[in-house]
């Protein structure tokens, strides 16, 4: 996102004029479609991958280099020519753009700003997200003023899709704005790329609530057809890049929608997604075209395929548009997930292919990444939870803690509960494993009570029984019985003891089996039960040792609550029973 506050692209009395060709449209008419390309944007449906852009220096690499123009009117130029064809540095051509004007003594357009606006409003990611809603509201006004009614309707369609919710209010809005859109197009005051971003938008809304809907699978399927009727208008004009963009977004949500009830033809759709992508030679990645292609390639069986493409992904991009670090970062989660299942192979720093150490590399690199100018605080918080839990089976409890419990940060300000059930019982695993029972019986007991919030009550038991277990390697049985129930009441919602809790005589049961396992260990050794020890002993299910293995059946907290949802490795479907009382996830892709 630009450093700069929108409201500098000021407005005033005296537009830029150089002569007959300085005015909105200066260029050859590269201002009509402006931002629509960008606003039909990447991220069709990938919930990491909404927007362009990356800051000030990576969104536009093409104005840091030396030789771009001084003079405000080839700088004026060049922001309307990016944002005719959606290009994600237009949001800083703009900026240098207004800044020129204001020491010529000039200033932009009301129709130019608007389009700053809009083109600011794609570069709010992250922490900056909120901004874009109100910005691209704002950008509406000005095309109204300016006489650009198509441009108007493109904005305030991703204003409301860019709002923190998105339900049957704003896809009704969204339907009178399409009602809007293609009466404008008949008439000649709106062109097909922005008609058909205005339907795109609104498809995308109505993916992101099918899992709302009283009969999912009918609503797919109409919106099946609609999303093949807006192919069919769009594809004859497919000379102006800027449709082009909306057809590669059209194909890769229909894509996104068809993947659970039929792979097969999803893989057509998301190809030919990426065909039309390629057809525009547009120079910024595919990346969420390319998550979504990845994932069902995956779950069909094409592991080397998948592998292959998301390598080539990230070993991809131009010089002036380079990969986003968020984007990076998500294709570096995808592949390592990739490599995971299949065992695909991986380069040790002998030479040696080894699979495990490219995972724990890939996973590093995508920490690092998400952690970029525009850090993204959920692929962040995955990033590190899956790299704590890929250093906690190595036996690195130390540095996964550390991790661990930096993820643990980020799922709270998200209020994601599945992902701090699952990152609270790495942490108890890693207490364990470095000799910290009572640490390990809090963080146990803390999950048990979010998890009792859950419809599914299994998840709740087994970590309930495991804070008696941790309890008891703390201290006797007695102890343990006291402590269970004063962190079960400080735990628990309205500070109530949880309903799940084991009773006296089964806590008493396990602690004295741990406590007598921890004590002959002692004694023959003189020093504390191993964790493999202890597990044995005391029937926590690991067998041989290594981490409880009731923690890999926690719900992944990084799956969406319904079939026609995607996650952060752009996987569609995956429905959990137990969270049905999980917050609905926001559009995705929606700007």
């Amino acid at each position: 996102m630009s450093s700069r506050s929108p409201d500098e692209f000021r407005l005033g009395v005296r537009p830029y004029d150089r002569g007959s060709g300085g005015t909105e449209r200066d260029g050859g008419g590269d201002g009509t479609g402006g931002g629509v390309g960008a606003g039909a944007g990447t991220g069709a449906g990938v919930g990491a991958g909404i927007g362009r852009g990356t800051g000030p220096g990576a969104a536009d690499g093409a104005g840091a280099r030396t030789g771009e123009p001084d003079d405000p009117h080839e700088l004026l130029h060049r922001a309307r020519r990016l944002s005719a064809h959606g290009h994600p540095g237009a949001g800083s051509a703009w900026e240098r753009a207004a800044v020129a004007l204001r020491r010529a003594g000039g200033s932009l357009t009301p129709g130019d700003h608007a389009d700053a606006l809009d083109a600011t409003a794609l570069d709010c990611r992250g922490a900056a997200g909120p901004a874009a809603g109100p910005l691209f509201f704002r950008a509406a006004d000005l095309h109204e003023q300016a006489g650009q009614r198509g441009k108007a309707l493109v904005s305030r369609a991703r204003a409301l899709v860019a709002g923190p919710e998105v339900g049957a209010t704003a896809c009704a809005r969204l339907t009178e704005l399409c009602g809007r859109a293609t009466a404008l197009h008949a008439i000649g005051q709106a062109d097909a790329a922005e008609t058909a971003t205005v339907h795109l938008l609104r498809g995308r809304a109505r993916a992101d609530l099918l899992d709302t809907a009283p009969d999912p699978a009918a609503e797919a399927d109409a919106l099946r057809a609609e999303l093949t009727r807006l192919i069919a208008f769009a594809a004859p004009h497919r000379a102006d890049p800027a449709v082009l963009g909306v057809l590669a977004d059209a194909r890769a949500l229909l894509g996104r929608i068809t993947a659970p009830d039929d792979p097969a033809a999803a893989l057509v759709h998301l190809r030919a997604a990426l065909a039309e992508h390629r057809a525009g030679d547009l120079p910024w990645p595919a990346t969420p075209h390319e998550l979504l292609l990845a994932a069902v390639l995956r779950a069909t069986g094409a592991h080397e395929e998948a592998r292959a493409l998301l390598r080539a992904a990230l070993a991809a991009g131009a010089p002036d548009t380079p990969l986003r670090a968020a984007d990076r970062a998500l294709l570096c989660l995808a592949l390592a997930r990739t490599v995971e299942v299949d065992g695909g192979p991986g380069r040790t720093a002998t030479g040696a292919w080894d699979p495990e150490e490219e995972v724990v590399a890939l996973l590093a690199e995508a920490v690092r990444h998400a952690d970029g100018p525009v850090g993204d605080v959920h692929v962040g918080a995955v990033a590190r939870l899956r790299l704590g839990v890929a250093l906690a089976e190595r036996g690195r409890y130390g540095e996964a803690s550390e991790l661990l419990a930096r993820a643990l940060d980020g799922f709270t300000a998200e209020g994601d509960a599945a992902a701090r059930v699952r990152v609270r019982a790495w942490l108890a695993q890693c207490a364990l494993g470095l000799g910290e029972p009572a640490g390990a019986a809090r963080e146990y007991a803390l999950a048990a009570a979010e998890a009792g919030r859950w419809d599914e009550r299994q998840h709740r038991e087994e970590l309930s029984h495991r804070t008696a277990y941790a309890l008891a390697l703390a201290g006797s049985p007695e102890r343990a019985v006291r402590e269970w129930r004063g962190l079960s009441e400080a735990a628990g919602a309205g500070g109530t003891v949880d309903p799940g809790a084991p009773t006296e005589t089964e806590t008493a049961t396990a602690a004295s089996s741990a406590t007598a396992t921890a004590t002959s260990a002692t004694s023959a050794t003189a020093r504390p039960a191993t964790e493999s020890e202890s597990e044995s002993a005391a029937g926590g299910g690991s067998g041989v040792g290594g981490p409880w293995q009731g923690v890999y059946d926690l719900p992944e907290p990084f799956g969406p609550p319904g079939r026609y949802q995607v996650n952060v490795y752009g996987e569609v479907g995956g429905a959990w029973p137990w969270a049905t009382t999980a917050p609905g996830t926001r559009v995705q892709g929606c700007v």
